[in-house]
């Protein structure tokens, strides 16, 4: 189904888009195997309160010291960070392909994510994103995190765009449809493959 609206901003997830998920359940559970911890407490105490952290709440450090280092460890907190920064792996052909279409049809590009402020920062930074997104609308930046609506709104704000410019491209069906419901394009990114695929239905494909 080819659409009619002219897409001008595309709207980008990071993790599961544009690089692997870090800091996630698979992390956590090789964090705990490593540094011996308790999986189902290390879990527990990561729920309780990453939230906070991903608002732009907390440090890096504050969120550690309530979910490792509330006890004595025979580690230390680098050790532990530069576990959790070696997750990441970025998806190169994702990136190319966001570059390729920011040149060829000039779109404006930001980031609408859920992240720490400090794990933010280092993907950001390390694998090149900052090179060509134009803004970044982080929860640690703007202290709230999707499914709230408002991180989506002020991301159409600062970009000065209308909805039906917009094509966001996310991995979690449930944001997709929290911005559509603003009258953001929706596109559910399930591989490299079909997403090329589904961009060709907005006039947006690679030469």
């Amino acid at each position: 189904m080819q659409h009619s609206a002219k897409i001008t901003t595309l709207f980008l997830d990071i993790g599961g888009v544009l690089l692997s998920n870090g800091w996630d359940r698979a992390a956590r559970k090789e964090a705990a195997r490593i540094f011996d911890l308790d999986t189902v407490e290390l879990e527990e105490r990561h729920h309780l309160t990453f939230d906070t952290y991903e608002e732009g709440k907390l440090t890096l450090d504050d969120y550690l010291t309530r979910i490792v280092f509330y006890e004595h460890r025979e580690f230390t907190r680098n050790d532990f960070k530069e576990f959790m920064y070696s997750r990441t792996t970025p998806y190169s052909d994702m990136i190319d392909l966001i570059c390729q279409l920011k040149e060829q049809y000039k779109l404006k590009i930001a980031i609408v994510n859920n992240e720490g402020r400090e794990l933010n920062e280092y993907r950001i930074r390390t694998f090149g994103i900052d090179k060509f997104v134009d803004f970044f609308i982080s929860s640690c930046f703007v202290h709230f995190r999707k499914p709230d609506a408002d991180i989506w709104r002020m991301a159409l704000d600062i970009a000065l765009v209308r909805p039906e410019e917009v094509l966001y491209i996310e991995d979690r069906a449930m944001f997709i449809h929290v911005a559509e419901g603003l009258g953001i394009n929706g596109l559910l990114h399930e591989n490299f493959a079909k997403t090329v695929e589904k961009l060709k239905e907005w006039g947006l494909t690679v030469q």
